[in-house]
Formats: C-alpha cells, sequence, structure tokens
C-alpha cells in the first residue's frame, strides 16, 4: 500500500521535473521563482544556461518514468535517494546567494523531504 503511495508521488515528482523543465522553454521568467535574486531573465546567455539546466530536468525526470515502467521498487527508491542531492543543492545554492529562505527552505527543502520520504517508502517496501 506505501509502496503504491511512494509511486505514485515519484510519477508525480518526475511529471514536475518534466514541466519545470519544459516551461522554462516557453516561460524563462519563471526561473525567478527558484529563488536566486536578480534573476536576469532577459539576458540571452542565462538563457542559454537555463536551457542547458531545462534538458537536464526534463532528462531527470523521465529517468523517474523509465524506472517507473521497468525497474524496481527498490530501484526506483535508490535513485529518488539519490535525486535528493539536487532540491538539497538547490536549497544551498540559494542561500548561498541571498535568496529568499522561504525559496531555499519552501520550495527546495519541501521538495528534498519528500523525495526522501518516497524514498523510504519504496526502499522498505
Amino acid at each position: 500500500m506505501l509502496t503504491d503511495v511512494a509511486t505514485v508521488l515519484a510519477g508525480l515528482i518526475g511529471a514536475g521535473i518534466i514541466f519545470m523543465g519544459a516551461r522554462a522553454f516557453w516561460a524563462p521568467q519563471a526561473a525567478v521563482g527558484f529563488g536566486i535574486p536578480d534573476t536576469p531573465t532577459e539576458d540571452r546567455s542565462f538563457r542559454a544556461w537555463l536551457a542547458v539546466k531545462a534538458v537536464r530536468d526534463m532528462a531527470s525526470g523521465l529517468f523517474i518514468f523509465v524506472l517507473l515502467v521497468g525497474g524496481s521498487s527498490h530501484l526506483l527508491g535508490w535513485f529518488m535517494l539519490a535525486a535528493t542531492v539536487i532540491p538539497v543543492g538547490d536549497a544551498l545554492i540559494v542561500l548561498r546567494s541571498n535568496g529568499p529562505k522561504a525559496a531555499a527552505y519552501g520550495i527546495h527543502g519541501a521538495t528534498a523531504a519528500v523525495m526522501l520520504v518516497i524514498s523510504v517508502l519504496l526502499l522498505i517496501g
């Protein structure tokens, strides 16, 4: 039962990551919500780096779906645990950039916490 819930939540995380990555192409100003102050969304070089990040986000989301379709719950749990490093790193980047603590903890920290719970549920299930 809990493994099923964790699997659905992992799928939602994957879909969310794909959506956020794709959104960078049609709404680059959404990058401001990441939490880094003075994000230069109109700068051409910044948009190029944002596109690089977007492709990586979309690939990360696809990895989750690959594991949902072809892997075991245990393997998905290990992947989600390893991927938890990403939002933790994002939170640290926001804090180091003197960004809003609400973004660091409320967006990135909360994402890391949810991913950690999903990981544990998949690994013990």
